[in-house]
């Protein structure tokens, strides 16, 4: 059986990828681990100027575990960093710039649908 966390941050980023789409973005790459830098990153993107965005999706099921963005710290924000700093350069993607961007994924008061949030330039 599928870790239920793996299950909802899968959800949560197909929500994500479907929101910043209707909102003109492009995606162009999902889960990619460049191999400098460290760490995942979630989603690459295109925004509507043409920055390349590393998207972090943080997601809850509940508010019992506290806000999605409180668990997002310096560190996870520096590895970020570094790895769309790995791949800006060598990306066969045109781009105006390197940006990271979090989006959170948070319950609303009606089952089953959620508040999505995104903030930029977090790092």
């Amino acid at each position: 059986m599928a870790d239920p966390r793996h299950v909802l941050g899968r959800a949560a980023e197909a929500a994500v990828e479907r929101w910043l789409c209707a909102a003109g973005w492009r995606i162009l790459a999902r889960r990619i681990r460049p191999t400098t830098g460290g760490g995942e990153i979630d989603l690459v993107a295109l925004d509507p100027s043409g920055v390349l965005v590393a998207v972090e999706v943080r997601a809850r099921r509940s508010r019992r575990a506290g806000a999605a963005a409180a668990s997002v710290d310096a560190r996870r924000v520096r590895r970020l960093g570094r790895a769309l700093a790995a791949i800006g350069p060598m990306s066969r993607w045109p781009h105006a710039g390197l940006r990271v961007d979090l989006v959170t994924v948070e319950p609303t008061d009606v089952p089953g649908r959620w508040r999505l949030t995104r903030l930029p330039s977090i790092g």
